[in-house]
């Protein structure tokens, strides 16, 4: 794909440069949502999203897959869960959680997914978590709570737990369970990965759609819509998800699960930036602990 020769050489190798520009287009992924209100329904958005990034990479991809399909279908079973759990169903939680809970509970919940990669880190791998690791954790949580809350405590006494939020924790524990799955992805190369899951992705997203159609809900992209469409596509769907997948090769787990805390700050800033809200000192505040947590875990990493 020659857009993303450029990326290869330099780009590929930067971990951390990786996982801000993927927490960034994925922070950019919550303003989208919010624009998609009344302009594209939930499931068509999951699932056209995946139409289009696969419209995009079989044409290249397609002949890698086709030479590496002995691997491919060794492993079919990891790659069908894989893009089902990790891309369609994260993905169509989300979105559902979202006509149900709140903007804050949804951030605070999103918060937790490098929390639940830790334990399972710990759990599964057996890997031994060092203290600054810990402390970091707990710093990143602290900065997420204080930009979902605006910095008013208050807030957090009123919240109240719905089926949203039972929604969006199941949402968490399955992109935690494909973040730690990475760890043990098979023997393909990045893209070839990446696309086998897109296809998995579309595939297990066709139901959802015949089932919004069947409830006479699904609502097909305006002119705004196909904008939010292509965005969330192209960026957190496309590269995002491609920058992910090489940050864990790179770092492992558990250090670039930490950096999914920058997606609500990265989102309050780019709201700041492109919906006019007022910039307030909770953003960088929040911002600040952050990254602190992050570089606290990374010490001696």
């Amino acid at each position: 794909m020659k857009f993303l020769h450029p990326l290869r050489k330099g780009l590929f190798g930067q971990a951390y440069l990786l996982l801000v520009l993927t927490t960034l287009f994925w922070g950019g992924n919550a303003i989208a949502g919010r624009l998609a209100v009344g302009e594209i329904s939930p499931m068509v958005l999951t699932c056209l999203r995946w139409v289009i990034v696969v419209s995009v990479l079989l044409p290249t991809i397609g002949p890698k897959l086709a030479a590496e399909w002995p691997v491919i279908r060794k492993s079919w079973l990891f790659i069908t869960l894989m893009g089902s759990f990790g891309f369609t169903a994260f993905n169509a939680l989300f979105y559902a959680a979202a006509h149900h809970t709140s903007a804050v509970n949804l951030t605070i919940f999103q918060g937790a997914i490098p929390v639940l990669v830790l334990i399972g880190i710990a759990l599964f791998f057996r890997t031994r978590i060092r203290p600054l690791q810990v402390l970091g954790m707990i710093v990143t949580v602290v900065g997420v709570v204080i930009v979902s809350v605006k910095a008013d405590l208050a807030i957090l006494r009123t919240l109240a737990l719905n089926i949203g939020d039972v929604w969006m924790l199941i949402a968490c524990l399955f992109y935690a369970g494909y973040t730690l799955g990475l760890r043990h992805r098979p023997a393909l190369p990045g893209l070839v990965f990446f696309t086998a899951m897109a296809v998995v992705a579309f595939l297990t997203s066709l139901p959802l759609v015949a089932i919004e159609i069947a409830q006479g809900t699904a609502q097909w992209p305006t002119l705004n819509g196909w904008a939010v469409l292509l965005y969330v596509a192209f960026l957190p769907s496309l590269l995002a998800q491609v920058f992910f997948i090489r940050g864990v090769e790179l770092i492992g787990p558990a250090r670039a699960g930490l950096f999914v805390n920058l997606v609500p700050v990265f989102g309050a800033l780019l709201a700041v930036i492109l919906l006019g809200e007022p910039f307030a000192f909770y953003h960088a505040l929040g911002l600040a602990l952050v990254l602190s947590g992050i570089w606290l875990s990374e010490r001696r990493a």
